[in-house]
């Protein structure tokens, strides 16, 4: 092979020029990251059992669910965590290489025979079934500097404002609250006052199922109807409740006097939190966080840099008192241990050229490897983007490690042609010798090293 190049130097450049070219071109395309992403999926199944402990939760929601999704497909093993607050939430990891979106339809249609198995209340709430991202790029922060706005409004402003605007951006794979909280009625029972008029929290519980509905009431005049009907109406009613006023008017039952029991009568209703379990603050004053999480193979600079962006353009809506930052940033990390590789990078290179120079003496001979190390460099590049990898701290570290292996080869080629000029030989002759001299050992050298660095 190296006789064919050695006859036709300028094919020779063509292609070192194509390889350069084909490197630079993939720089854009390369997903910059602080490691290569070898985690395995992860597909999250989550729900919620109002009112229940982790003991029942165990027992009534997480074991149906775990028997009917044990042995999907690719499936590693699986963990859950039930706690007190009736949260459930068990992830179901896959092998590497399994396509999550797969694996979470697969999970999906596990969980959905093992609805009928579970209490109302959690059919009523619904079963999540998503895949994991692992990778958390940030955490935007949501505050109110004065204290105006307390962390419920907070959460529902971020849901309703900020997470659709998040997840439409490329590379975001989720976007979430941590810890969200959702507005809900809270009916404080007088549990006095119910044992005197002889309600109890079932009535009650009843009561606001029946009354707090959509209806489809129909039509007033729909056919069939008289010949004469000339007029059609369509009923409308009164569908879901919206203010703590109207659930106060909810009748509980009527007495043998023809009084109702309404819920106003047996409880205060005032709209809060469904849950307080959890809340955020910022240095005393109420908070929400949006962590942002990426999607694999995806830019996280680039991701980054949008997600601020798009904050940006958002904070131009806020209401008065809210304001965002950015609380974790892991791209902080990312920018820093990837521009001190290129850095160590870039001094290796400029170490060896001058280490080359002074020995060989000769500026010439110093050319050679110094082409050759930015042509392989780059050219890697290209090889990098074909098979899917990312330019992370580990692929650098190999790069600078590839420096040392390149230059060797080349300083070995150079040092025997060199040596045949001594000795007479014409440049072409000298080439092709050198070069027949020390193929041998240089594929076997390198080969003992791809033996080393490969497993």
């Amino acid at each position: 092979m190296s006789p064919f190049f050695i006859r036709r130097p300028r094919f020779a450049g063509v292609i070192a020029v194509v390889i350069v070219l084909a490197g630079v071109l993939s720089v854009a395309a390369l997903p910059v990251a602080q490691f290569p992403d070898i985690t395995p999926p992860v597909v999250q199944v989550s729900t919620f059992f109002p009112g229940a402990n982790a003991e029942v939760v165990e027992l009534a929601v997480a074991q149906p669910i775990e028997e009917m999704v044990n042995g999907v497909d690719g499936m590693l093993y699986m963990s859950s965590r039930s706690a007190d607050d009736g949260s459930l939430t068990i992830d179901v990891t896959f092998a590497i290489g399994t396509d999550p979106d797969v694996a979470a339809i697969n999970v999906q249609n596990r969980v959905d025979r093992a609805m009928g198995l579970l209490p109302p209340e959690v059919q009523r709430q619904g079963v999540i079934t998503q895949a994991q991202q692992p990778s958390l790029l940030l955490i935007v922060n949501l505050t109110s500097p004065e204290g105006t706005r307390d962390a419920l409004f907070l959460s529902n402003y971020a849901s309703i404002n900020i997470l659709d605007r998040l997840r439409r951006l490329d590379g975001v794979g989720e976007a979430e609250i941590l810890g969200a909280l959702d507005y809900g009625m809270r009916i404080w029972l007088d549990t006095p006052r119910m044992a005197s008029l002889g309600v109890s929290p079932a009535d009650v519980r009843d009561a606001i199922l029946e009354q707090n509905v959509e209806v489809a009431p129909g039509q007033l005049g729909a056919p069939p109807a008289r010949d004469d009907q000339q007029f059609q109406y369509s009923i409308r009613t009164q569908g879901r409740l919206a203010d703590a006023r109207e659930f106060e008017d909810i009748i509980i039952r009527a007495r043998a006097d023809g009084a109702h029991v309404r819920i106003r009568d047996v409880a205060r209703v005032e709209l809060g939190a469904q849950r307080y379990g959890a809340f955020g603050r910022l240095n005393g004053l109420p908070s929400t966080n949006v962590a942002v999480f990426q999607q694999p193979g995806a830019n996280a600079l680039a991701i980054a840099d949008a997600v601020r962006a798009e904050m940006k353009a958002a904070a131009e809506a806020f209401p008065e008192d809210v304001e965002f930052s950015v609380l974790y940033d892991t791209t902080i990390f990312v920018r820093e241990s990837v521009a001190a590789v290129v850095t160590s990078l870039i001094l290796a290179l400029v170490l060896v050229i001058l280490v080359i120079f002074v020995f060989l003496q000769n500026w010439r001979s110093t050319v050679i490897p110094a082409v050759t190390i930015p042509v392989s460099l780059i050219g890697t590049l290209a090889a990098l983007n074909a098979i899917g990898f990312t330019i992370n701290t580990i692929t650098l570290f190999a790069l600078i490690l590839a420096i040392g292996i390149v230059v060797d080869d080349a300083i070995i080629v150079v040092e025997n042609v060199q040596r045949k000029l001594a000795r007479g030989a014409k440049p072409a002759d000298a080439a092709r010798e050198a070069m027949s001299e020390v193929t041998g050992p240089i594929i076997a050298t390198t080969l003992v090293l791809l033996a080393v660095f490969v497993p």
